[in-house]
């Protein structure tokens, strides 16, 4: 900086001349004439302090040196600097080298500082002191730190000779301060007050406070009061009145102390001066009672003086005390106790202890919440003090005495180390400046040192709380300032017409944790009453509520949960998986998911983020600095999202679901290899969120939101922007079908680009015009135009294309929206053959009167009931097809429309269970009013419509709008997605899965044909065994495999592995009916009875032949089998099938072969002729119902069906 500097002098008399016209411009009264003889004081005084260091270079002044006033140093010093006048380069040096490797020292600057060393600001009235210090010249006031103030020293022109000298932040409106390092020298020579020709009397703290509890009649007196000084309070501001109180202790009696309160704006500055364990004399104070104390006490008065106490100067003043006492003695100063001792009795609250500590500041943990570290192992709160003027000094290096400051350990939270915290009672002194340059803050902790205070002074919180809100709130601000949001929009001062978005995302949290009705902070009461209480003497450890991860975070912790916990062997357990050939095993492998909820983690985290539309993508996402994480978003169970406002809002829920779907690519050739991760060629994962608004807290955002700073986007939509367009139009229309969101080619108008058009992300709106065109009036929108020649229910078709994609998740059918264009009315606009009309509509949409390609500035506004008056009585239930439409062979309408719960979720590739290319299979219970048992449908989704819509997991409800109704070759009917298909996800999977158990019914009920159950379980005998097949396959073509190896020759199977297969055809009734039941694989085992060890032995036997298969025509016939019926294996199998080993009741879990979607009718009963003796019987029989057997268990009480063993 070169403020005042002499340029380049070369002798001392230029030097002298710049002197001169400093001093008479700075430092002489204004006008006036030039003062010669301040002038030469002032050369004077600056010789004396630079002489040593003068003889060592031979010169007399300091001529590198140059003048800077106060104007010069706020105007010009950007940097952080530092002066000392007496120093050699050598000592500099040295003196920056005990800096540290950590930290880099203040830069030297050659400057010269003089001015009047004063507690007001500017020309300030008295009442307006508030104990700061500060340096004034003629060119302005300047803040200063002083350590060891003089009070003498108030009012005089110094020079400082060590200074260092810090600006404001950058884009701060704060002013800069001083450090003054050394006592300054003065110009003119301090007057020396010759002590009191009479000794003082004065009391001392015993008998001050025994006069103040006495009836007496020296109550009036002004008395002087001595003593040591023993405690030292923090300087209070309160009610718009600045305070401390001191406590002056006696040597007669270990204890006794009396307080005296400071309250004269012009005896602040006493603070500064005050030292522990010195001895000092305060003169003329009076008594008074302070509002909401007990106890009187001492004031002093506006002639009252501050003395260091010297024992020759004062005498004892003896007093005569008459009458009973008013109040009984104060308790003694509290001796310091451990914290454990006072433990509760669950020993989760403890009490802080109380000490006194001497250290230096290490670092800086949060400045604006007044967090820093001592001495590399410790903490330090300032927050429980109003430490505005100590917030400026404290950084790295400063060194700080602690009086009466609260150790607190262990609290939780995610704090480890112990914290030191005074409060009101205590005092912070400085020790000695840092001689680091000031840490340059992040943007984030600039601002919010209110927001902070509001936290202590406003909610209660205790230590162990406000740190972690403290750490929540700098976590909160990485995650969403500055890119996202403004950094003071975020950490604003909260109040009650504009409350801080800080606060309210921390509201939900603090009000669990902070009980409701919590007294305010009584400062007098917290430095003057025994025993001791404040916010710090008591606290609980904490366990961490919360957490606040950003979206990039928590999205990354999800894919590596889902892929940690991915385990083939469990998704696809034994003995299911040994049989399954490969193509069936990788299948079933292709697509899993994992849904995390806020339970799983630790801490819980909450969801937070900027809710904004993608119009790359046409999806919702949340945003923050990371990042982005796809949403889907529910207003409640089964209303959808349908208000464009709450694009920009700031979105937090502590209730949602994670979800985490695993695409998965392998070859395993059998599951033997499952837990061999090399089979697995290509991994992905889609991560999306699920919530539901109602649980959620939404959150207004001040404009403009910024975009992410890692999209290379524009900035997102931000429709329905509070203040509107200025000029525009609009129209209401209400919404009636919702085609589905994929590439689609346009046909391209005349005279366009000659390029071949691609296919575009797009989709449609079908719908009708609500009213006439209305223009923007102020705020609000006017009446609507009269419609001149349209149809009272005029349809109308809009496209969404290129970024107008971005309001897909919002539109859905029955709602009424508003299409609101900017810029100057265009009359035809809204009608047909305006200016946006698209002149070649699709085919099957050409009956719409007006057809519109919705432009990429245009924006969209859920109507409200005042717009719309006259269609409050339409119906906006979601139309559904009958179930009697649904299954059956009826095609007049193939566009089928329905609700239903998403059973399974299934990924086949091409060439697996005949598939001729990727496609995705859900199987969903349909839901039915008046079906007791909803039946089950198969729904397929192919290119272009992979991957699916997001949301379609087991468990969720989903409503299905015009999916194309099929029948296969085996006369199932089944539904697929096609372009005019939209799907609306009504609910989410709930959080905890409870397998409802099948229904027992007898076997009868079946024959109910709508009315029957599709899965259940039934007590039931095996009657005899149609059929057996045991065989071992390759599990890469299925080909038999005899001795374990595949017959298929041209091509040869790439894998020699062999898996088991099984399967056997059960009669079975239950008194009722009778139904074949079909059993496979690892079933067959328990038809047949066998143990594990058992049914692997058997079909180790099986291995040689590669196959065995036996009829059975009826009971007591002979089997067909294809081996011989002479070996020993088959022998044993038929000995065993009509054994009543396997001919025994049993507790069947079966589902019906017929799915209720197959539309072939039921076998109408068949006449049947049975002999009795000698007369026959002729009777109508059901047909044998067709069973797929599901789990098969011994009876808990087999005597209970010994009834069914007797009749055969």
């Amino acid at each position: 900086m070169a403020a005042c500097r002499a340029e380049a002098p070369g002798s001392e008399q230029a030097w002298l001349e710049a002197a001169q016209a400093f001093i008479e411009e700075t430092l002489c009264p204004p006008g006036k004439e030039p003062d010669v003889q301040l002038t030469q004081l002032v050369i004077d005084c600056v010789k004396t302090v630079w002489l040593p260091q003068g003889r060592n270079q031979g010169l007399t002044l300091p001529l590198s040196y140059s003048f800077v006033s106060v104007k010069d140093l706020r105007t010009h010093q950007r940097l952080p600097c530092c002066s000392h006048l007496s120093w050699s380069s050598t000592a500099y040096q040295a003196w920056a080298k005990e800096a540290g490797p950590r930290g880099v020292p203040l830069p030297r600057e050659r400057l010269l500082l003089l001015g009047t060393l004063t507690d007001l600001s500017g020309d300030l009235e008295q009442e307006c002191r508030n104990g700061s210090l500060y340096i004034r010249d003629n060119t302005g006031t300047l803040g200063c730190e002083l350590i060891d103030l003089d009070l003498s020293w108030l009012g005089h022109l110094f020079l400082f000779p060590s200074w260092s000298y810090l600006p404001p932040a950058m884009k701060s409106s704060g002013e800069g301060h001083l450090e003054l390092w050394g006592a300054p020298v003065p110009v003119f020579p301090l007057t020396i007050s010759p002590g009191p020709l009479t000794p003082i009397p004065v009391l001392y703290p015993e008998m001050a406070s025994h006069l103040l509890r006495h009836r007496s009649k020296h109550r009036n007196v002004q008395p002087n009061l001595a003593g040591e000084l023993v405690r030292l309070s923090a300087l209070v501001k309160s009610r718009k009145k600045a305070y401390f109180i001191l406590s002056l202790g006696g040597s007669s009696s270990v204890g006794s102390h009396v307080s005296v309160i400071v309250q004269i704006p012009a005896q602040l500055v006493w603070h500064r001066a005050l030292w522990p364990h010195k001895a000092y004399v305060l003169t003329e104070l009076r008594a008074s009672k302070l509002p909401g104390h007990r106890y009187r006490i001492w004031m002093t008065s506006p002639s009252s003086r501050l003395l260091p106490l010297k024992p020759e100067c004062v005498r004892e003043l003896e007093l005569e005390l008459e009458g009973a006492p008013l109040e009984t003695n104060p308790q003694p100063l509290p001796i310091l106790s451990n914290p454990q001792d006072n433990k509760g009795p669950d020993g989760l609250v403890r009490d802080s202890r109380l000490l006194s500590y001497t250290g230096t500041v290490t670092g800086t943990l949060n400045q604006p919440a007044g967090l820093y570290e001592l001495d590399g192992q410790l903490g330090l709160c300032l927050a429980y003090q109003q430490f505005h003027g100590l917030r400026r000094v404290v950084r790295p290096g400063v060194r700080l005495e602690l009086q009466d400051v609260h150790l607190l350990q262990s609290m939780g939270g995610g704090t480890r180390r112990p914290m030191l915290a005074p409060c009101l009672r205590g005092a912070v002194l400085l020790q000695g400046f840092s001689r680091l340059m000031p840490e340059t803050q992040s943007s984030h902790r600039a601002p919010g040192a209110s927001l902070y205070e509001q936290l202590v002074w406003e909610h209660q919180l205790g230590l162990p709380l406000y740190l972690w809100a403290s750490k929540a709130l700098e976590e909160l601000a990485c995650k969403l300032c500055p890119h996202v949001l403004r950094h003071h929009q975020f950490l604003q001062h909260s109040s009650p017409g504009n409350p801080s978005l800080g606060l309210q995302i921390l509201a939900p949290t603090l009000e669990v944790l902070v009980p409701p009705g919590c007294p305010g902070r009584n400062t007098h009461s917290e430095i003057l009453e025994e025993p001791h209480h404040c916010p710090l003497q008591k606290y609980a450890r904490l366990q961490t509520p919360c957490s606040f991860p950003t979206l990039a975070a928590l999205k990354e912790e999800g894919k590596c949960r889902a892929w940690a916990s991915f385990d083939p062997k469990t998704l696809l357990p034994l003995p299911e998986a040994s049989h399954l050939p490969s193509c069936q095993l990788n299948q079933r492998l292709a697509w899993s998911w994992l849904c995390l909820l806020p339970s799983a983690f630790h801490p819980a985290p909450v969801l937070l983020g900027i809710l904004v539309a993608s119009s790359r993508k046409g999806c919702l996402r949340l945003q923050d600095q990371s990042g982005s994480l796809p949403c889907l978003l529910l207003a409640k169970p089964s209303q959808p999202l349908t208000d464009p406002g709450l694009i920009g809002c700031l979105v937090r829920a502590e209730r949602f679901q994670l979800i985490v779907e695993r695409n998965v690519r392998s070859s395993f050739p059998s599951w033997k290899e499952l837990s061999m991760t090399g089979f697995m060629q290509k991994k992905q994962a889609r991560v999306y969120v699920q919530i539901f608004l109602a649980d959620a807290l939404i959150l207004s955002v001040p404009r403009p939101v910024l975009h992410s700073a890692t999209s290379s986007s524009p900035p997102q939509t931000e429709p329905s922007l509070p203040e509107g367009p200025h000029i525009g139009q609009s129209r209401l229309f209400l919404l009636s079908h919702k085609e589905a969101l994929m590439k689609r080619n346009f046909c391209v108008p005349p005279g366009a680009s000659s390029e071949v058009p691609k296919p575009t992300l797009s989709f449609l709106v079908l719908g009708s015009w609500l009213g006439g065109t209305q223009r923007k009036e102020g705020t609000g929108w006017g009446p609507p135009e009269p419609r001149e020649g349209e149809n009272s229910d005029q349809k109308v078709l809009l496209i969404f294309l290129s970024s107008s994609v971005r309001w897909f998740e919002l539109l859905h059918p029955g709602q009424v929206y508003r299409l609101v264009v900017p810029g100057p009315p265009t009359p035809t606009l809204f009608k047909e053959g305006g200016s946006s009309c698209v002149s070649l509509r699709p085919p099957e949409l050409a009956g719409c009167a007006s057809c519109l390609t919705v432009q990429d500035e245009w924006t969209l506004e859920l109507a409200s009931s005042q717009d719309i008056p006259e269609v409050l009585g339409i119906s906006r239930a979601l139309p559904e097809s009958s179930l009697t439409d649904l299954l059956s062979g009826n095609f007049t309408d193939s566009l089928v429309s329905f609700s239903a719960e998403i059973l399974s979720h299934l990924w086949i590739k091409p060439g697996s269970s005949g598939a001729t290319r990727r496609c995705v299979k859900l199987t969903v219970a349909l839901e039915t009013a008046d079906c007791e048992f909803p039946p089950h449908l198969d729904i397929y989704i192919e290119d272009p419509h992979l991957p699916p819509p997001r949301g379609l997991l087991p468990g969720a409800r989903v409503y299905f709008n015009q999916l194309e109704k099929k029948v296969s070759r085996s006369h199932n009917v089944y539904c697929c997605f096609r372009s005019s298909t939209c799907v609306q996800v009504l609910s989410f999977p709930p959080d905890t899965t409870i397998s409802a158990p099948l229904p027992h019914i007898y076997l009868a009920e079946l024959l109910q044909g709508e009315k029957a159950p599709f899965r259940a379980t039934a007590s039931c005998h095996v009657v005899s065994v149609f059929s057996l097949q045991l065989l071992w396959v390759c599990a890469h073509c299925t080909s038999i495999c005899p001795q374990g190896r595949c017959t298929r020759q041209s091509p040869a199977c790439p894998t020699q592995t062999s898996i088991s297969q099984a399967s056997i055809r059960l009669l079975v009734e239950d008194g009722t009916a009778e139904a074949v039941v079909t059993c496979r694989n690892h079933q067959v085992a328990a038809a047949l009875g066998l143990c594990p060890s058992e049914w692997t032995s058997l079909l180790e036997l099986v291995r040689g032949p590669g196959t065995v298969a036996l009829q059975f025509t009826g009971p007591g016939a002979q089997p067909e089998s294809s081996a011989k019926t002479d070996e020993p294996l088959t022998l044993f199998l038929w000995t065993l099938c009509t054994s009543f080993s396997v001919l025994r009741p049993i507790v069947l879990s079966f589902e019906l072969e017929k799915k209720p979607s197959k539309i072939i009718p039921l076998e109408p009963p068949r006449l049947q002729r049975f002999q009795c003796g000698e007369f026959p019987f002729l009777t109508r029989v059901n047909p044998r119902i067709r069973l797929s057997c599901l789990s098969i268990q011994e009876p808990e009480h087999p005597s209970a069906l010994g009834a069914l063993v007797s009749s055969y």
